[in-house]
């Protein structure tokens, strides 16, 4: 038996057939969709780093360029997760993207760990260091 992926109803009826897949009508909710639906559907762990990068207060297009997903699925999950990002003025977040033996000789550097917050994340086969510094008066 099939059910809405909507609602879950199983008050469903048949309502033509598209691209050779039958068609249903939830008679519940009124929504529309086709058996075997495929869809584009992406890993958890995307969907974590992006929200991680967004309240570290990189734009949607920034973490677009950095994770390889759409800027509007990015927009999608801070709505649908209700994410809201702190407003601070004093601070600015910078970040680069670095492999295993970038990372080892950028903090055998004293003056890249003085003076600022940062946190090392993992994306693939690279890290991401996002460092916080204050702005200059």
């Amino acid at each position: 038996m099939n059910y809405c992926p909507q609602c879950q109803s199983s008050q469903l009826v048949k309502s033509g057939i598209i691209n050779k897949r039958q068609r249903y009508k939830c008679k519940n909710c009124n929504y529309n969709f086709t058996v075997n639906k495929i869809g584009k559907k992406i890993d958890q762990y995307y969907v974590t780093k992006a929200l991680q990068l967004y309240l570290e207060g990189l734009t949607y297009r920034e973490i677009e360029r950095i994770i390889g997903v759409s800027h509007v699925s990015v927009m999608n999950w801070v709505r649908k997760y209700n994410i809201h990002k702190v407003q601070n003025t004093d601070y600015h977040p910078t970040y680069k993207i670095l492999n295993q033996s970038e990372l080892s000789i950028y903090f055998s550097k004293p003056e890249n760990t003085k003076g600022a917050g940062m946190i090392v994340t993992e994306l693939g086969d690279k890290y991401m260091v996002i460092k916080w510094e204050r702005f200059k008066e």
